[in-house]
């Protein structure tokens, strides 16, 4: 047997084809046997109010699409641009890697795999930008960039 097996928790919920399904009150092992499902655990997902980094805004996009809550071209488009502007400030050779697997992802039409690897830069990103200077005219305030595009307004509120 082969595709994708999830292992969750009691109550745990996933997002699959657009569907919440959540599990009962037992640890529980399903296998997805359906080439190119699109899944997201909701554990995992970034919620719009916390999509406030570079990164996080590009795998917002990305879990966009996952949801059913974007249309695919259009962000395509907007994934291709974040992760060209997140490849101007990750120079390291395994960044380099993982936004080369993100694009490829992209290409492909594989957003979750595209999300996968744009995750692998959240700690690093956090990082960068505790060790940042904070704005000026914002001390102390939540830091903002320029570097990715803005996230399409529409809410995961299926996946709440």
């Amino acid at each position: 047997m082969s595709g994708l097996v999830l292992k969750l928790g009691p109550k745990e919920r996933v997002l699959v084809n657009g569907a919440v399904i959540e599990n009962g009150d037992r640890r529980a092992r399903i296998s997805i046997l359906t080439p190119g499902a699109n899944i997201l655990r909701l554990k995992d997902a970034i919620h719009p109010e916390e999509a406030t980094t570079p990164v996080r805004r590009v795998c917002y996009i990305a879990q966009l699409v996952l949801s059913g809550d974007a249309d695919a071209g259009e962000a395509r488009r907007q994934l291709l641009l974040g992760i060209e502007q997140l490849s101007q400030v990750f120079l390291d050779e395994d960044s380099r890697t993982q936004l080369a697997a993100a694009t490829r992802a992209v290409n492909e039409g594989q957003p979750y795999q595209a999300l996968k690897a744009l995750r692998a830069l959240l700690p690093r990103e956090e990082r960068l930008l505790a060790a940042a200077p904070a704005p000026t005219g914002s001390p102390g305030g939540p830091r903002s960039s320029a570097l990715a595009p803005a996230a399409p307004r529409q809410a995961m509120g299926r996946a709440q």
